[in-house]
C-alpha cells in the first residue's frame, strides 16, 4: 500500500489527524521500564497499545535512538515492526536526511529497507538530486523540510520557504511528496498550502513548543498531520492526552 493510501486510511478509520512523535529519552522513562530488558521498546509498545486507534501516524526521531548506539537502533527497528504488525498506522521516520546522490541512496535504503519506515523527513538544501533517491521509492512518503518550528528558522528559511514549496510541488511526480511546516508558523502555512494543495503537511511544534493548534489545523489543508511528542508520551495518561488532542484537532477542522 502506498504511504498516502495508508495515511488516508488511518486518518479515516481513527478519525484523526494526530501524529505522535516517539522521541524517547531514557532519563524521562518511569523506573519500571528501566528495569526491563529493553526499556525503550517496552515504553514504545505501551504507548502504541494505548494510542494506535487515536492517531494517523507515528513519528520516531532517529536521533534519540542513534544516541544509544546499536542498542537504540535495534529498539527502533523493533518499534516499527510492532507498529506494522499491530496496526495499519504509518510510520514517518524523522531523520532529516540530505546529501549528495550516492550518499542519499544509502540513506534512503536504510530508511525504507532496513528500518522499514513508510515515510521519511529530508532536507532540500542540496537540491533535487539529493532527494531523488528517496522519491524513487514510489510507494514511500518523502516529507521535505520547508519551514521548521525552531527559533533559528529565521536565519535562512524565511527567504526561501515558498520556493521550497513550489519546487516540491514540481518534484511530486509519483504523488509521494509532503512538506514539514512548524505550527509556530501557522500564518505562513496558509500560503504554503495554497501552493501544494492536498499534499500532506507534517506540522510539528504543538504541545511543548507552543505552536498554534487552531490555525495549524485550519491552514494545513486536507492532509494536515499534527504532531505532538513530549506532551503525549510523557503524560501520566498518554491515552487521555492523545484523546484530548485528537478532539481539539477535530473541533478546529
Amino acid at each position: 500500500m502506498k504511504f498516502i493510501e495508508k495515511l488516508d486510511t488511518a486518518a479515516r478509520q481513527n478519525k484523526s489527524k494526530l501524529c505522535v512523535g516517539l522521541d524517547i529519552d531514557l532519563a524521562k522513562l518511569p523506573k519500571k521500564f528501566l528495569d526491563l530488558e529493553d526499556p525503550i521498546f517496552s515504553f514504545n509498545r505501551r504507548l502504541i497499545e494505548k494510542t494506535s486507534d487515536l492517531v494517523c501516524a507515528y513519528k520516531p526521531n532517529i536521533a534519540f535512538y542513534e544516541a544509544l548506539g546499536i542498542y537504540g537502533l535495534q529498539s527502533l527497528i523493533k518499534t516499527i515492526e510492532f507498529i506494522n504488525e499491530e496496526s495499519q498506522v504509518p510510520v514517518i521516520l524523522d531523520a532529516k536526511r540530505g546529501d549528495v546522490g550516492h550518499t542519499a541512496q544509502a540513506y534512503a535504503k536504510a530508511a525504507f529497507e532496513i528500518f522499514k519506515a513508510d515515510a521519511v523527513t529530508v532536507n532540500p538544501y542540496l537540491g533535487h538530486d539529493s532527494l531523488e533517491p528517496f522519491l524513487n521509492y514510489r510507494e514511500k512518503g518523502v516529507f521535505v523540510l520547508c519551514l521548521t518550528s525552531n527559533a533559528g528558522f529565521r536565519d535562512f528559511q524565511t527567504s526561501i520557504y515558498l520556493s521550497v514549496a513550489r519546487h516540491v510541488k514540481e518534484w511530486n511526480h509519483f504523488g509521494n511528496c509532503g512538506l514539514v511546516v512548524g505550527a509556530t508558523s501557522a500564518e505562513e502555512l496558509k500560503d504554503i498550502q495554497k501552493i501544494v494543495g492536498d499534499m500532506p503537511i507534517l506540522i510539528p511544534g504543538v504541545g511543548a513548543q507552543g505552536g498554534d493548534l487552531q490555525h495549524s489545523v485550519q491552514n494545513g489543508g486536507k492532509r494536515a498531520i499534527i504532531n505532538a511528542s513530549r506532551s503525549v508520551i510523557y503524560s501520566p495518561d498518554p491515552r487521555a492526552e492523545a484523546e484530548k488532542l485528537r478532539s481539539e484537532i477535530y473541533r478546529f477542522s
